[in-house]
């Protein structure tokens, strides 16, 4: 009990500190209990990462500013980290809940997450980011309202669904984990899931004429998919924190790591309807449904359920182009979206990122310029607060496109308040998805072939989407513009987790010599010491 009681004297000191900080925000509190337990999504028996005895994890339901207090105890019998995709955690990379910037939870033991959803709205979800764990379940839907005062630009849904989406493997994480250890790439997922189950195992309950809201996100390993529901149309609303365009979809591709809300008015016949998710640029096709169904249904679904895109790359390509930023609704501020003029600033640096997959020491590993990822034995923004050489080294991957393939804790440096252009480039045959903690950037432009500066003349610079997760498709480039807006240590990676797992990660340090609390928040007073920081005073 003493120590339980000294880990939450140490947590209340915190809250007051940010409370200091944040004025009176709210406050929402969260116990979870992270342990092992059988699951059976696709039948078989496996182990899996419960959350509260949940698989998925509990939601997260938040306003636009509150601050979120998580505590999470370890029931593992091996280290544990949660973190929270496209939740930026505003001048707090200390909270970002992976290796790079946390300690692991140890078994049994506790840790008090402390975030706060700044200037956040929208559809996101949080995962284990340790070893394999992913594969295992521990995630779940985060959900950030805008608050009373934004007006919203579409009438309040009747509902509110989050939907869980991806790929599955019936081999336990640490199978796969020991995989990728031996060198290997994963086989092929052996099914999809969504909200945990497999085909027909959920079902959302809507009434006839009402409209309701779906937060999409695909939490898979190692697939895109296709999202669509048997005779009804959809309207995406938000992606990933920004409203969008209110264009109409029959169906939607959403990539790893990324998350999507549409609108959906139940305005067919009263009876049941597939929900269908199903792979996307895979040679063979898997497919898992849900059920739609209306409370006056008069029948169950029947049939066939629908066919996804029958084209590849070119349908998915104009997809992506079409989805745009509402430049007429507010952001979590009473602004419009539309007044942040992102092409008319001028960019400070141009950052080319290649994706290769090499062959490094006889293993399959998997590089960004070259360089393949290795955790070091201490997460590095520890080493750098405390100023622990050998760790190590800003400027350990280059700017621009490399040969070869080589092991390397790799860190890029970077200045606060700059302005850069960001082109992810991919020379290989399968579709990528790069995601990047603590920011949103501007997807001005994606095309098929060799970027060059002449690809800037076709960048769309007035009303292009703000994100955190963006795809590059086979032999293909994206171009974003992303302003350096929030100081610390954080994770490029790529979503497929495989890749990420062998080394397609690095950090990207963004350094304000100012030394502010304006700019950066300072080491949490709970924050967990290991590798070469035990022993060092927090100050």
């Amino acid at each position: 009990m003493g120590g339980k009681r000294s880990v939450l004297a140490v947590s209340v000191m915190f809250f007051l500190l940010l409370s200091c900080i944040n004025g009176e925000d709210p406050y929402r509190f969260y116990t979870w209990n992270v342990t092992y337990g059988d699951i059976y999504p696709l039948g078989v028996k496996q182990q899996g990462i419960l959350i509260n005895g949940q698989f998925p994890g509990p939601q997260i339901e938040s306003v636009t500013n509150d601050n979120l207090i998580i505590s999470v105890f370890n029931s593992l019998d091996e280290p544990f980290l949660i973190s929270w995709n496209g939740v930026q955690q505003r001048r707090n990379s200390w909270q970002d809940g992976v290796y790079g910037t946390n300690c692991p939870i140890p078994p049994g033991q506790n840790f008090t997450y402390v975030l706060q959803v700044k200037d956040q709205i929208g559809s996101y979800f949080y995962f284990p980011s340790l070893a394999f764990h992913k594969a295992a379940g521990g995630f779940g839907g985060i959900k950030i309202s805008s608050r009373s005062v934004i007006p919203v630009p579409f009438p309040p849904p009747a509902g509110d669904f989050t939907v869980l989406a991806g790929d599955w493997y019936k081999q336990n994480h640490t199978d796969l984990k020991a995989i990728l250890d031996g060198g290997h790439d994963l086989p092929f997922p052996d099914g999809l899931l969504i909200n945990g189950r497999g085909s027909n195992g959920y079902t959302f309950t809507v009434e006839q004429g009402k409209t309701y809201r779906f937060r999409i996100s695909n939490v898979g390993l190692t697939t895109a998919i296709n999202f669509r529901i048997q005779g009804h149309k959809m309207m995406l609303v938000e992606v990933e924190g920004t409203h969008s365009l209110q264009n109409t979809y029959s169906s939607l591709d959403i990539h790893l790591g990324q998350s999507y809300s549409v609108l959906v008015t139940a305005d067919q016949p009263g009876q049941d309807y597939y929900i269908v998710v199903s792979t996307r640029f895979t040679s063979q096709v898997l497919t898992a449904t849900s059920i739609l169904h209306y409370s006056n249904s008069a029948g169950s679904v029947s049939g066939l359920p629908p066919g996804g895109p029958t084209t590849q790359i070119d349908w998915s390509l104009n997809q992506a182009r079409s989805i745009r930023r509402n430049l007429t609704a507010s952001g979590p501020r009473p602004n419009p979206q539309g007044s942040y003029h992102y092409g008319l600033i001028n960019t400070t640096r141009t950052i080319r990122l290649a994706n290769s997959a090499p062959i490094i020491n006889d293993k399959q590993r998997y590089a960004v310029n070259g360089v393949s990822f290795i955790p070091a034995d201490t997460p590095l923004k520890l080493a750098d607060y405390f100023n622990i050489s050998g760790v190590f080294s800003p400027g350990s991957i280059s700017d621009n496109p490399t040969g070869g393939g080589y092991l390397q804790t790799s860190v890029m440096a970077a200045d606060f308040r700059g302005y850069v252009e960001v082109v992810f480039e991919n020379q290989e045959d399968t579709v990528q998805s790069w995601h990047i903690d603590g920011h949103n950037f501007f997807v001005v432009g994606m095309d098929g072939g060799q970027w060059s500066s002449a690809s800037r003349l076709n960048y769309n610079l007035r009303d292009t989407i703000s994100r955190c997760t963006v795809q590059v498709y086979p032999m293909s480039w994206t171009a974003v513009y992303m302003p350096l807006d929030n100081v610390g240590m954080w994770n490029v990676r790529s979503e497929n987790w495989a890749r990420q797992y062998l080394g397609q990660q690095f950090y990207l340090r963004v350094y304000s010599p100012a030394n502010s609390w304006r700019d950066e928040y300072p080491i949490p007073s709970n924050a967990l010491l290991c590798g070469r920081a035990i022993g060092h005073r927090r100050s």
